[in-house]
């Protein structure tokens, strides 16, 4: 990282930002580039990995991207706040963001399924909801991946 006065390196405060957002956005490699999409995610700390799940279709582009190529790329970021300044040069941008790279995969078997949807509605909501356990068919209507990630830097300006 070029400004290390702004790398955060605290396991807690990196930990903080995958707690605190919402969105991640999650990059694929394409044959001509990178494929970017924002989603809604869940997250939890695995024997000291950080890891996200995320659900949608169960086709569609990425996940022929994923099963292509499992190598992904993910971004997060909060504490969006224009800096003012006298001169356009002395503007700035306050914020908080994690880069990262990582492993995805589909979950194949169910109770890790139920137990992701779970992790990402508990991570949106705040919530826990009993119908992953006693409703085992919502698993059935969706793809859910798992990125584990592998290395990540986290920036704080502000």
């Amino acid at each position: 990282m070029r400004r290390k006065d702004r790398e955060v390196t605290n396991p807690e405060e990196i930990k903080s930002v995958f707690e605190k957002c919402k969105v991640c956005r999650i990059g694929f490699k394409e044959e001509d580039g990178v494929y970017i999409v924002p989603v809604n995610y869940g997250y939890c700390l695995e024997e000291d990995k950080h890891t996200i799940y995320l659900h949608g279709a169960k086709e569609g582009k990425k996940i022929d991207l994923l099963r292509k190529d499992p190598e992904v790329g993910v971004e997060l970021d909060y504490g969006h706040e224009l800096v003012e300044g006298e001169l356009a040069c002395q503007y700035s941008y306050h914020f908080v963001s994690v880069i990262a790279k990582g492993t995805a995969e589909l979950i194949e078997d169910p109770k890790e399924k139920l137990k992701a949807l779970g992790i990402i509605m508990k991570h949106q909501t705040g919530k826990e909801f009993d119908e992953f356990e006693t409703n085992p068919q919502l698993e059935k209507t969706v793809a859910v991946l798992k990125v584990v990630i592998r290395e990540c830097s986290c920036k704080k300006h502000g």
